[in-house]
C-alpha cells in the first residue's frame, strides 16, 4: 500500500513538472515576440498618494495583458521620482526623454509640474498622460501632446453656482491656493456665479507656503465681511489648515456655509478624524463614478498589493484619482497596441553646425509619437472610473455627488449632472427640465449643527456698527430732524427715522447701526446726489432719510422698495364758488341738457296725439286747442299733474316710460340745485398746469429738489419760478399771490404735499399726480445683501398697522380740515348722463308710431286699393290724412253712446244722401267738380265718379251717433 502510494506521488510530481517547464517554456517563447514600449512615470514615490497611484498603474497593467495575452506591446514602466518641486520633475522627465527615450509619460502629480511638462512633450513628440493636473489653465497651452485622463476644474463650476443659485445667496468668497492650481478656476467660477446674479464679494488668496498666523489673519478679514459663503479651492494638507482655523476662530458655527471643490472631496477618504470634526456641515462636491464588480475586484487586489509593499501604511482608501489613474494606463496600452510598431525608437534632432549649450536641443523626435497621441483620442472603452471618452484632449465633465460632511464621514444628499441639475436621486434617463431648487436635496446639516440654511450674510460681530448717513435739512423736519440739545451728540427723530427703526425691528436678526448726520462742507444743509455718492464710494453702509428713488441714483447704489406713495403732485389755493344769483336755478343742467329735455317734451306732446287722437275726445277740437292741449298733457308730466285720459295702449306705454325719464331727471335736477343752494362749495383756483402757462404765473417747488428739472421741461421760465424750504414759506408764497412775487401753484413730491395740506388743509387742495415718481426709499451699496431683507421687511411694515401708527403720529390733520366730500365739483348734469334715459324714450315712442301707423294703414287697406294708381302720392297721403282726422266710430270709446242713440233713433235710409260733405272734400282732393257746379255725378258711369262713389261710400256712411247729432 505504501509502495502504491510513493508511486503514485512520484508520477504525479512528474507531471506537475512537465506542466510547468511547458508553461514557462511558452511564456519565454511569448516574451520574446512581444514589444516593449516604455513609458516614463513622474510621480511622488515618497508621497502616500504616489505610492497609491504607483500599484494602481502595476496592477491595472497586469490585469490587462492578463485578459489581453495576445497584445504584441507590452508597456515598460521607467519610474522617475519627483517631489512637488517643478525643476526636479522637468529634470526627471528630461532624463526620460533624452536617454531613455520613453514613448509616453504618465504624471506628474500637480498642475505646475504639468506646465513645463507639456512643452517638453511638445517638442520631442511625447505624449505626456496626467491624471491629476486639472488646473483649466492647461488647456490654454493647445498642445496636443497633452492628454488629460481626469476631469478639468471647470466642468464643476456649474455645479457649485446652481448649490449658491439654490440657497438664494447672493454673494460668495472664493479661497484658493496662489499657484496654477488656484487660480485656474477662478475666472470659471466667476462666470459661472454672474449667470445666475451671484457676485464674489471678495477673492481670499492663500500662499502655499503660508503659516498659521497668516491664516488666522486672512480668515479675520473674511471674519469682518457681511459674507457669509466660502468656496474653498484647494489641496488637502492647505485645506484642512484652513478649517482647523476657521473653527479656532468661530467661523464654523451656524450663519457660515462652507463649500469645497471635488479636490478636497476627492480625496476625503484620506483625510484624519481630528480634520474631519473641524469640517462638520461643509458642503462638498464629489466625482461621480458608478460601482461595479469589476471595480470591487480591483480594489480587493490593490489593497493586497499596496499592503505588500508598503506593510506599514494603514487604511488607505482607492478614490477618483487613482481610477483615473488606471484608466490612463489602460488606454495607453491599447493605444501602444493600435500604432503596431515593430520598433519604437527616437530620430535625433541634427544639430550639426550648431553650438549646443544645453540638453533640450540634443534630444530626439519621437517617430511614433503623433500616431500615438491619434490613437489616444480615438479611444473609448469602459474603465473603472466610467466611460473613458476623450474630448479635445481631456475626459467630459459627468455627474458630480453632492455630500454634507457629518459626523465621521460624508453623507450623500444629492447629485448634479449638466442637464437635469440638482437632483435627490439619480437618474440619468430622466428628462425633466433643468433644476436649481433646495428641495431637490436631501436634507443637510450646516455649521453649528443646525438644519436652518444660513442667508449668506450678516452683519459682522468682529466689525463695527452700520454707519448710516442721514441728512440734513432746515424745512419739513416732520420727516428728518437733526437738532444737538446742548451737547454735540445729535438727536435724530422724524417719520423716515421712525419708518426704519420700525423696518429693522422686522428683520429677524439683529442689526446694529448708528446713524450719521450728513451736510455739505460748509453748508448747513446736504446734496442727496453726493449723499448718494458716498455710499456709492463705500464710506458709509446705507442711506437713511427722504431719498427719491431716481433713475440717475439708482446707476450708483441699489435702493429698497419705496416706503411712500410715488408721484409728483400739484398743490393750489382753493375758494368758494360764489356765483349764486337769480339764474342760478338753470345751473343744474347744462344747456344740451336743457335743449334735449325740452325738444322730447314737445316729440312725447306729439306722439301722444297722434295715438289718441282719433279715439279720445279730451284730444280733439280745433287746431289750436288741439296744439294746447299736447303741449300741456306733455309738459304736466314733470310735476305728474296731466288730468287728461288716455285710453290707447300704445300711449299709455309710451307716456310709462316718459313718466320714468321725468322721474330721474327731476329727482337729479332737485338734487344737484339743493346742492348749489345749501351745501359750501370749495374749488381749487387752477385745475391745468397749462393754464398757469398761459396765464404766466408764478409756481414754486422745494429748493434742492429734481423736481425743478420737470418744471423747466414743462417750460416755465426761471423768473417764473419760486422755492421753498418749509411749509411755513410755502403758505406765504400762496398768501402773497403771482402778483406780489408769490405762487398760483406749487409741485413737490406726494409725501411734502400730504404734510403741507395737514397743516392747511382749509385752504388748499392737491390735484391728482401730474408726473411720476418712485418715491422714498433706503439707499444701500451696489450688491449689498440687507437691502433685499429690508425690502421684504418694508413690506411687512406696510401691511402692518405699525405705518399708520407712524403716519397718524408725524401727519395728523388739524381738527378743523373740512371734509374732503366738501370739495364739490362745480360741474352742471350734462346729457352725458341722461342720454340712455333718452335713447330709451325715444325708441319707445318712434315704436310705438310705426306700430300704430302700420294698423292704421292695415285697417283702411281698402281705400288704398280703391284710389287710382297714377294717383300721386301726396294726393294718396293727403287722403289718409283726412281719414285719420275722423273719428273712429268703432273705437270701444264711441260704443257707449252708439247703443244710447240707436234705441232712440233708428236709423234712416234718407240720412245717407244728405251727407254731401265727405264728397266735396274728395272732390276737391281729386281735383273732380260737383254736380252743383256743371260736373258729373258720381252715378254717370265715369271712372273718377265710380272711384269717388265707392270711397265715399266706404268712408263717410253715417252712423246713428251721427244721425242723432243732426236731429239735435
Amino acid at each position: 500500500m505504501s509502495k502504491k502510494a510513493s508511486c503514485s506521488s512520484s508520477l504525479f510530481a512528474l507531471f506537475f513538472l512537465f506542466l510547468f517547464s511547458k508553461t514557462t517554456f511558452l511564456a519565454m517563447a511569448q516574451n520574446n515576440t512581444t514589444i516593449p514600449v516604455h513609458v516614463g512615470l513622474v510621480l511622488d514615490f515618497d508621497d502616500l498618494y504616489g505610492k497609491r497611484d504607483l500599484s494602481c498603474i502595476e496592477v491595472a497593467l497586469s490585469d490587462f495583458y492578463a485578459s489581453n495575452p495576445n497584445y504584441k506591446t507590452r508597456l515598460v514602466l521607467e519610474k522617475r521620482s519627483s517631489p512637488s518641486d517643478v525643476v526636479v520633475t522637468a529634470s526627471a522627465a528630461l532624463d526620460l526623454i533624452k536617454n531613455v527615450q520613453v514613448q509616453a509619460i504618465i504624471g506628474p502629480a500637480s498642475s505646475m509640474q504639468a506646465k513645463f511638462l507639456i512643452s517638453l512633450g511638445e517638442k520631442a513628440q511625447v505624449p505626456i498622460i496626467s491624471y491629476s493636473a486639472t488646473s483649466p489653465s492647461l488647456t490654454s497651452i493647445r498642445s496636443s501632446y497633452f492628454i488629460r485622463a481626469a476631469q478639468n476644474d471647470s466642468s464643476q463650476v456649474k455645479a457649485i453656482s446652481a448649490i449658491v443659485h439654490a440657497f438664494g445667496w447672493g454673494e460668495v468668497v472664493p479661497i484658493y491656493v496662489d499657484d496654477e492650481f488656484g487660480e485656474g478656476v477662478i475666472p470659471y467660477l466667476s462666470d459661472a456665479l454672474q449667470e445666475v446674479g451671484v457676485r464674489i464679494a471678495y477673492r481670499s488668496v492663500i500662499s502655499p507656503a503660508a503659516t498659521d498666523d497668516q491664516i488666522v489673519v486672512e480668515l479675520k478679514r473674511l471674519m469682518a465681511m457681511q459674507t457669509r459663503v466660502f468656496v474653498v479651492h484647494m489641496l488637502p494638507y492647505l485645506g484642512l489648515r484652513i478649517f482647523d482655523k476657521a473653527k479656532e476662530i468661530g467661523m464654523m458655527e451656524a450663519g457660515y456655509a462652507w463649500i469645497m471643490t471635488d479636490r478636497m472631496t476627492n480625496m476625503f477618504s484620506s483625510i484624519n478624524s481630528s480634520g474631519i470634526e473641524n469640517m462638520q456641515g461643509v458642503l462638498g462636491i464629489k466625482t461621480y463614478y458608478p460601482n461595479s464588480k469589476g471595480l470591487e475586484y480591483f480594489r480587493v487586489r490593490w489593497k493586497r498589493k499596496f499592503q505588500q509593499e508598503n506593510p506599514t501604511v494603514q487604511n488607505v482608501k482607492l478614490d477618483v484619482f487613482g481610477l483615473w489613474a488606471c484608466d490612463a494606463a489602460w488606454a495607453l496600452a491599447m493605444a501602444a497596441e493600435k500604432v503596431g510598431a515593430t520598433n519604437f525608437s527616437f530620430e535625433k534632432t541634427n544639430t550639426s553646425g550648431k553650438s549646443s549649450t544645453t540638453d533640450l536641443e540634443r534630444f530626439g523626435v519621437s517617430q511614433n509619437g503623433p500616431q500615438l497621441v491619434q490613437e489616444l483620442s480615438g479611444t473609448n472603452f469602459k474603465g473603472l472610473s466610467g466611460d473613458f471618452n476623450l474630448f479635445n484632449g481631456q475626459l467630459q465633465s459627468s455627474t458630480f455627488e453632492i455630500v454634507n460632511v457629518i459626523g465621521s464621514g460624508e453623507k450623500l444628499i444629492g447629485f448634479w449632472t449638466p442637464k437635469n441639475g440638482l437632483a435627490r436621486n439619480l437618474n440619468l434617463r430622466n428628462k425633466s427640465k433643468y433644476s436649481i431648487s433646495n428641495t431637490s436635496l436631501g436634507s443637510i446639516i450646516w455649521p453649528g449643527d443646525t438644519t436652518s440654511a444660513p442667508k449668506g450674510w450678516q452683519i459682522p460681530t468682529l466689525g463695527t456698527k452700520l454707519r448710516i448717513l442721514v441728512p440734513v435739512k432746515q424745512g419739513f423736519s416732520e420727516f428728518v430732524n437733526v437738532t444737538y440739545p446742548g451737547t454735540n451728540i445729535p438727536k435724530i427723530s422724524g417719520y423716515c427715522i421712525d419708518v426704519f427703526e420700525a423696518v429693522i425691528e422686522a428683520l429677524p436678526y439683529d442689526v446694529p447701526y448708528e446713524l450719521i448726520p450728513y451736510s455739505m462742507p460748509g453748508s448747513s444743509t446736504s446734496n442727496y446726489n453726493d449723499l448718494v455718492n458716498e455710499v456709492y464710494l463705500k464710506n458709509y453702509h446705507a442711506a437713511v432719510g427722504d431719498i427719491t428713488i431716481r433713475a440717475n441714483r439708482s446707476l450708483y447704489v441699489d435702493f429698497t422698495l419705496p416706503y411712500t406713495e410715488s408721484g409728483v403732485s400739484m398743490i393750489v389755493p382753493i375758494k368758494e364758488n360764489k356765483s349764486k344769483n337769480a339764474w342760478v336755478f338753470l345751473k343744474p343742467l347744462t344747456w344740451d341738457l336743457w335743449a334735449t329735455s325740452g325738444c322730447f317734451f314737445i316729440f312725447i306732446g306729439f306722439v301722444v296725439w297722434v295715438l289718441e287722437h282719433r279715439i279720445n275726445e279730451d284730444f280733439r277740437g280745433p287746431p289750436h286747442h288741439q296744439i294746447g292741449t299736447s303741449f300741456w298733457f306733455s309738459f304736466s308730466t314733470m310735476v305728474f299733474s296731466h288730468r287728461e285720459r288716455v285710453v290707447s295702449n300704445l300711449a299709455r306705454f309710451v307716456v310709462i316710460i316718459w313718466c320714468f325719464v321725468v322721474l330721474i331727471l327731476t329727482q337729479s335736477y332737485t338734487a344737484s340745485l339743493t346742492s348749489l343752494l345749501t351745501v359750501q362749495q370749495l374749488q381749487p383756483t387752477v385745475t391745468d398746469v397749462n393754464l398757469l402757462l398761459k396765464n404766466g404765473d408764478n409756481v414754486a417747488y422745494q429748493s434742492g429738489s429734481f423736481v425743478l428739472g420737470i418744471l423747466k421741461q414743462l417750460g416755465f421760465p426761471d423768473e417764473k419760478l419760486k422755492t421753498f424750504g418749509s411749509p411755513e414759506e410755502l403758505n406765504q408764497l400762496f398768501q402773497n399771490g403771482s402778483k406780489k412775487d408769490g405762487i398760483s401753484a406749487a409741485f413737490d413730491e406726494n409725501p411734502y404735499m400730504e404734510l403741507f395740506l395737514a397743516q392747511y388743509c382749509s385752504k388748499y387742495t392737491m390735484l391728482e399726480p401730474t408726473f411720476k415718481a418712485d418715491g422714498f426709499a433706503f439707499a444701500f451699496p451696489k450688491g449689498s445683501p440687507l437691502a433685499r431683507d429690508v425690502s421684504r421687511a418694508i413690506l411687512n411694515v406696510n401691511e402692518g398697522d405699525r405705518m399708520k401708527e407712524i403716519e397718524k403720529k408725524w401727519f395728523n390733520k388739524e381738527s378743523s380740515c373740512p371734509d374732503p366730500n366738501s370739495l364739490v365739483s362745480s360741474n352742471s348734469l350734462s346729457l352725458e348722463s341722461f342720454w340712455g334715459l333718452f335713447l330709451i324714450a325715444g325708441l319707445a315712442s318712434t315704436l310705438a308710431l310705426l306700430i300704430y301707423a302700420a294698423m292704421f294703414l292695415y285697417e283702411h287697406k281698402e281705400v288704398l286699393s280703391r284710389l287710382d294708381p297714377e294717383a300721386s302720392l301726396w294726393r294718396k297721403f293727403c287722403v289718409m290724412l283726412r281719414i285719420y282726422d275722423k273719428k273712429d266710430l268703432k273705437s270701444f270709446t264711441f260704443k257707449k253712446g252708439e247703443l244710447e242713440v240707436n234705441t232712440i233713433f233708428p236709423p234712416s235710409p234718407s240720412v245717407y244722401s244728405n251727407n254731401t260733405e265727405s264728397r266735396m272734400v274728395f272732390d276737391e282732393q281729386m281735383r273732380t267738380p260737383s254736380t252743383e257746379h256743371g260736373g258729373f255725378s258720381p252715378s254717370d258711369g265715369s271712372p273718377n265718379g265710380r272711384e269717388m262713389e265707392s270711397v265715399i261710400e266706404i268712408t263717410e256712411r253715417p252712423t246713428p251717433h251721427e244721425i242723432a247729432q243732426e236731429s239735435n
